[in-house]
């Protein structure tokens, strides 16, 4: 019998545990893949905690997967897939292509979302068994850590500013140089846009600027982020990755007309926007969500043409609690990702 570790959680809020577990046959449509490493992203305590509905215990996280094929479900050979090919999974664990939203052919808003580690174990595995619509191809030029967390944490930023209204040359805000910012802030400069960072305090500027950033903005300065921001002309775009509703309504008051805010940060706290903030300059508010397997694919192969990787520590999964915690308290710089021998 063969088997396979994973890290699981027994219980809403529970430690972390290292079992061993039968390695599993994929079913019609279904591939299983070796994880070679693991993002682990804020998202995840929505499952550990069962902040979601439908969560079942034990729950094992991870939708920041990167691996290969090690066996092919029946089917699967019409889709062009092979044995040993490199593939990422993210958010987009796959669709169920019934629900209204799929027959229309918006498959990321699928009422019946099969996010992994909630409609199924996710990557705080050595194995995962995963539907082939969500496998995206990872390029040669990433390495498995790179590439894990593109399937969120990439795909989220990338996609939020390319299907923004900012055109190249345009001034684009970030907010927030956490593990999502600091990736939004290097694909808003390959996209050719004059780029913004606004953090918290003025030791962040240096950073700001190795990322690329042309502009720092201090939210903890005297001057308001709205203000400073139509200092600079007004903002196109502003991509609000921080999981903070007041810094992400502090910068309303810097777009410019018909400017739009995409927010991708979660908060459970209201925005505090008024209705004349948005009226009299016709902005836009926007949720993003992640993106399908095509746009996880998508920001891979932009990163490797650019260059552009996320900042990440890697550590291996009998350590998959400590690393959890460490980026429940902020301390990880930026992206803890597990990655498998």
């Amino acid at each position: 019998m063969s088997m396979y570790r994973v890290a699981q959680v027994t219980a809403p809020g529970g430690s972390f545990e290292i079992v061993e577990r039968e390695v599993p046959r994929p079913g019609r449509g279904q591939v299983r893949i070796a994880v070679e490493a693991c993002g682990i992203c804020h998202s995840d305590t929505f499952f550990v905690t069962a902040a979601l509905p439908g969560v079942t215990f034990p729950v094992v996280p991870g939708h920041e997967i990167a691996g290969r094929i090690e066996e092919l479900g029946e089917g699967v050979e019409d889709w062009g897939w092979q044995l040993g090919d490199r593939v990422a999974v993210g958010w987009f664990g796959g669709s169920c292509f019934h629900c209204e939203p799929c027959r229309r052919g918006d498959f990321v808003v699928c009422e019946n979302l099969k996010v992994p580690g909630w409609r199924y174990d996710g990557g705080f595995g050595e194995r995962v068994v995963a539907p082939v619509d969500a496998l995206a191809r990872i390029p040669d030029g990433l390495t498995a850590a790179d590439a894990a967390p593109m399937g969120c944490a990439g795909v989220t930023t990338f996609n939020g500013l390319r299907r923004s209204p900012a055109e190249p040359g345009d001034l684009v805000a970030v907010v927030g140089l956490g593990g999502l910012g600091h990736l939004g802030v290097k694909y808003a400069v390959a996209m050719g846009f004059e780029t913004v960072a606004v953090a918290r305090g003025a030791e962040k500027a240096d950073f700001a600027k190795q990322l690329g950033a042309h502009h720092y903005v201090d939210s903890t300065a005297e001057t308001p982020v709205g203000e400073a921001l139509r200092s600079l002309g007004g903002a196109r775009a502003v991509l609000a990755t921080a999981g903070n509703s007041q810094a992400i309504s502090a910068a309303v008051d810097g777009l410019a007309p018909r400017g739009e805010l995409v927010v991708i940060g979660a908060d459970p706290e209201p925005l505090g926007i008024s209705p004349l903030q948005l009226l009299l300059s016709g902005r836009v508010i926007r949720g993003h969500p992640s993106g399908t397997a095509r746009d996880v694919q998508d920001t891979m192969e932009f990163s490797a043409l650019h260059g552009i990787r996320p900042t990440i520590e890697t550590v291996p999964l009998e350590q998959a609690g400590e690393a959890y915690q460490k980026m429940l308290t902020g301390a990880a710089r930026f992206r803890m990702v597990l990655a498998y021998d």
